[in-house]
């Protein structure tokens, strides 16, 4: 696996602190500011006003902008490899403003039939109220992409590595298409599962990449938040329109600290995640005790040549696998001892959950065939825990589970 490294820019602090000398980012929790006169007041506002952010150092107010948060931005634009981050409350928060600030009464959005299960629900059960035609496609299938794109078509949307099918497509030809049919659809890719540390959406055409931080980036399950990343002007009407007015999903200074603060480790942490999961996986498809292993590191994935192709010499810290049969997967889960049995993911700590029964509640029965998800599936975020350590967890749950129910 190649070296994964974050840019020195990131992990040590701007000159922005040398006032106090302090090594780390403070946290400046004021929520309004001060004005030197009525016309440094009014010149704030105006710079505020325009298309690519305010051109007059300052701050007016912390929903439009703070210290702490924009100096974290920074990192995660570089990061990134985009202009400017805009960042959220939590990773929906920047789902549901991109999408809101982007796409209005009328526009065609194509999606995946495979996703996240909050942006399902805004996709399937909330924009069409709206008035948003939503369709949904096998990303995969470039012919099927290619036939349901149409001029009118407004956002292409989809993830580097679905969650929680681990499906992955070729957003670099997915880009070029969107963009022949329409230069100025706008194609959005969620690349939580695969970090920037494997992929940068932007420099493989995408326009517009969403992090929810609250997984690898931050690391370590106490925060939430999330970013959208593009260019300076889509930027600004992400923070001005989507941020600011639309859902108010504004990134605190103490969460912005402590991502700031777990995202200088998460090379080490995510490599380690890298490699545990490409060891699990591939005892766990040698075994023989599970009916289907879905790795994108594993050679007998459906993706892995685009993902070998796509993603930096890694593959993530993801699995999702299915056991014999549901009431096998049921007592599997029951059974663990150093696995944690909880939603969410990219944690230090191991975490397995039932997608069907608790991340993906929120779809019916078609709708979970349509993606992808069995009854069976599990979803496992690997931690960096000893991997023998957990693979004998893994192997002890699921012996046990399957001789309780013979």
């Amino acid at each position: 696996m190649k070296d994964l490294t974050i840019t020195s820019k990131i992990v040590s602090e701007h000159d922005a602190y040398k006032p106090y000398h302090g090594l780390t980012m403070p946290i400046i929790t004021g929520v309004t500011y001060t004005f030197d006169d009525t016309d440094d007041g009014r010149e704030k506002h105006l710079a505020f006003g325009g298309e690519t952010g305010p051109e007059k150092e300052g701050y007016i107010y912390s929903r439009c902008a703070s210290p702490t948060v924009v100096e974290l931005e920074k990192r995660i634009a570089i990061l990134e490899g985009g202009e400017v981050a805009v960042g959220y409350a939590s990773g929906m928060g920047a789902v549901c403003s991109t999408v809101l600030t982007f796409i209005k009464c009328g526009d065609h959005l194509l999606t995946d039939k495979a996703m996240y299960s909050g942006t399902f629900d805004l996709m399937t059960h909330k924009l069409p109220d709206f008035g948003v035609e939503v369709e949904k496609v096998d990303m995969r299938d470039l012919e099927a992409v290619k036939a349901a794109l149409r001029p009118d078509t407004a956002m292409v949307y989809c993830e580097t590595i679905t969650n929680p099918t681990m499906r992955v497509a070729d957003i670099e030809e997915i880009a070029k298409a969107a963009h022949v049919k329409n230069p100025k659809c706008l194609v959005v890719v969620d690349n939580t599962f695969a970090t920037p540390l494997l992929y940068h959406p932007l420099d493989h055409g995408a326009d517009i990449v969403i992090e929810s931080a609250t997984k690898y980036i931050n690391g370590h399950s106490d925060v939430l938040a999330g970013f959208a990343i593009s260019d300076a002007k889509k930027a600004w009407k992400l923070n001005d329109c989507g941020r600011k007015y639309t859902t108010g999903a504004v990134l605190a200074p103490q969460e912005a600290y402590m991502v700031n603060r777990g995202m200088k480790t998460m090379p080490v942490r995510f490599a380690k995640h890298c490699e545990n999961a490409m060891k699990i996986a591939q005892w766990m498809e040698e075994s023989g005790l599970f009916k289907r292993v879905y790795y994108p590191g594993l050679a007998s994935h459906p993706d892995h040549e685009v993902a070998v192709k796509e993603l930096n010499g890694g593959f993530g810290g993801m699995i999702a696998f299915e056991p014999m049969s549901f009431d096998i997967a049921k007592n599997m889960l029951d059974n663990l001892k150093l696995v944690n049995l909880a939603v969410s993911l990219g944690d230090v700590e191991s975490l397995i959950e039932h997608p069907a029964s608790m991340t993906h509640s929120v779809l019916n029965e078609e709708e979970l065939a349509e993606a992808g998800l069995t009854k069976e599936l599990v979803r496992f975020s690997v931690g960096i825990e000893d991997a023998d350590d957990l693979i004998a967890d893994l192997k002890q749950a699921v012996e046990k589970a399957m001789a309780d129910c013979k």
